[in-house]
């Protein structure tokens, strides 16, 4: 369970690295993904810079967490996901829902089950040896 639980964090990791790259190197073409478009060269630089934090902090800890086998630094990927995931909620309680409201939630609900269920593993295991 716990190689399980490091290995469905580290695809968490993998997808969010592959998103953070790709803002950062084509954020035209992937945010008209996310249903959104830079109209000046700030908005490129906002999209270079602030969906490349999110995703690739993320990505970072989540390959950390996997790699060393430890449930501490799922707790950052865990956040930033949840936090995302939150806002989308409150964007269906003030703007109301649409049928592209939903799959990113989905998303970022499974990738909050993942980081969740695999930090829980991680630390179970982490309990067992002490």
């Amino acid at each position: 369970m716990r190689n399980a639980s490091r290995g469905l964090v580290a695809l968490v990791g993998l997808f969010t690295l592959l998103l953070g790259l790709g803002f950062l190197i084509d954020p035209a073409k992937l945010g008209a993904k996310f249903f959104l478009a830079a109209t000046t060269p700030q908005g490129l630089a906002t999209m270079r810079a602030d969906f490349p934090a999110l995703f690739l902090t993320g990505a970072a800890f989540a390959f950390y967490g996997a790699w060393r086998g430890r449930a501490e630094p799922l707790l950052v990927p865990l956040a930033l996901l949840s936090v995302a995931l939150a806002g989308r909620f409150v964007s269906l309680a003030l703007d109301g829902a649409s049928a592209d409201a939903f799959p990113p939630m989905i998303a970022e609900g499974v990738m909050v089950a993942i980081l969740f269920l695999g930090r829980r593993a991680l630390l179970s295991r982490a309990e067992d040896q002490t």
